[in-house]
């Protein structure tokens, strides 16, 4: 939920970002084309550094409170739903499988950024789409022409993508309220109650400061980290069911729902590069024993953990959230509370990082230049209610999951990352190297599997959620 937090630290200029590229180191560019540009690069940049904003660097244990953040959410709590669907033996296996791959990628991601820096001389290290267009702008002669493209495409990939995390919220919290209200006999249907809770839900969203929603975040790790805390005590205090009334493997549609909410759950790739700049240490973000290998490793016993219990404990009745198998009591309907109140308090935060990327485009369509803040309040609320109506077409909180991971996460976390690893890490004239681009090519197959089939499943189970409702 922190990426927005640390959003601004990757922010690069793009006037300058033309400038850098044609100073890059290529085969095509003639000595003294590239020491004129690399002095204009050069200049630019140190005023750029001049006039860059200073924050207070993070350290190794807070960025390591940070990656865990940014990958605890509902995801987290959807992972016994996702168990179910990959089996008790093969969902552990696959999922350290996606993990691995995701964190690879993720290590991709920043070599390749930290590259682009090294190129152009830069400050910092560019954010997630900057980075993809350095890498074209630096790539092969006739992919250059793609490199604003392929930005727009990435900026694009990631708005949708944290759209869908808050329409997943909606989804999460009135699921969970609805649960609250039948203990209660209180009888009110999902549809309404997602639109009572879009009044708070719009209030948070207005907030256009970060420095405003740093509490807010904290709220909602505390709620989500209480929450998961009783919701294990409720699922070991009676014991758990042998391991033999699960089943241990399932067939493909199952494995293919399995992969959307698996890979959904690991959705931090876009807050790598902002902690990694944030460091007071830069270079122990990514050793071996860095802050993205040990926070990964946490995260993934975390996904690991619930996973096996939920399925165990609750077996083909688990829900897409664990919280939904808690039962009627007085704590059990605390824990619901307390866990939607953390999503909601971190919806505006996944809300914040979309809404920095089109704003300024948002503007100039609807003229509003000249009243900025009140257009930008006028742009968030249309945006909220844009979720809210996505997310009472699709009430299935599991199906959503899988179908926004399969059809938006994997493009983030699997595909972009080996793309560019391609483009940039090879020999002049010889292209990458066998062993690297055997790997890239394995990754981007099983990426783009996982998306069709798992895209393709997710609305096959939507379709017929629809048609059992009707």
């Amino acid at each position: 939920m922190i990426e927005s937090e640390n959003q601004t630290y990757t922010q690069v200029p793009l006037e300058n970002k033309h400038g850098e590229s044609n100073a890059n180191k290529t085969a095509d560019d003639t000595p003294q084309q590239k020491g004129d540009m690399e002095k204009q690069a050069n200049s630019k940049l140190k005023k750029e550094a001049e006039n860059a904003p200073e924050h207070p660097p993070t350290s190794y244990v807070t960025t390591l409170i940070h990656i865990f953040k940014g990958n605890i959410g509902p995801g987290l709590f959807a992972m016994g739903d996702a168990f179910r669907n990959g089996g008790l033996l093969v969902g552990p296996i696959l999922l350290v499988v996606i993990g691995v791959i995701s964190v690879h990628c993720q290590h991709v991601l920043v070599n390749c950024s930290e590259k682009m820096r090294a190129l152009t001389n830069g400050v910092v290290c560019a954010d997630y789409a900057d980075t993809v267009e350095q890498c074209f702008e630096n790539g092969p002669v006739k992919l250059r022409t793609w490199s604003k493209m392929m930005k727009t495409i990435v900026n694009i990939f990631i708005c949708v993508t944290q759209l869908g995390f808050c329409c997943i919220y909606i989804v999460f919290i009135s699921t969970n309220m609805k649960q609250i209200f039948d203990a209660y006999n209180i009888e009110i249907d999902v549809h309404l109650v997602m639109v009572i809770i879009f009044v708070p839900i719009l209030l948070t969203s207005l907030i256009t400061n970060l420095k405003w929603l740093m509490p807010v975040s904290l709220i909602a790790s505390i709620c989500m980290i209480v929450g998961l805390a009783v919701t294990i005590f409720y699922a070991l205090k009676d014991g758990v069911p042998s391991a033999e009334e699960r089943k241990l493997y399932t067939d493909g549609p199952h494995l293919a729902l399995f992969f959307g909410t698996a890979i959904f759950a690991f959705e931090g790739i876009t807050l790598v590069l902002p902690l990694r700049n944030a460091m007071r240490k830069p270079t122990d973000f990514a050793r071996t024993m860095g802050v993205l290998n040990m926070g990964m490793c946490l995260v993934t016993f975390m996904f690991l953990f619930a996973g096996i219990l939920g399925y165990l404990k609750w077996g083909e009745d688990v829900g897409g959230s664990l919280t939904l198998n808690l039962g009627d009591t007085i704590l059990a309907q605390c824990v619901k509370v307390m866990v939607s109140a953390g999503v909601l308090l971190g919806y505006p935060l996944q809300f914040f990082i979309a809404i920095q990327i089109m704003l300024p485009n948002a503007l100039q369509l609807m003229h509003l230049q000249n009243r900025p803040f009140s257009g930008e309040l006028l742009f968030r609320t249309v945006m909220v209610v844009l979720t809210l109506c996505i997310a009472e077409l699709v009430p299935a909180l599991g199906l959503f999951m899988s179908l926004i991971g399969a059809l938006c996460s994997t493009a983030l976390a699997l595909v972009f990352p080996p793309m560019i690893e391609l483009l940039i890490k090879r020999d002049d004239n010889k292209g990458p190297g066998v062993w690297l681009f055997t790997k890239n090519i394995v990754i981007l197959i099983l990426a783009l599997l996982g998306f069709s089939t798992g895209t393709y499943e997710s609305l096959s189970q939507i379709v017929t959620h629809f048609n059992e409702m009707q």
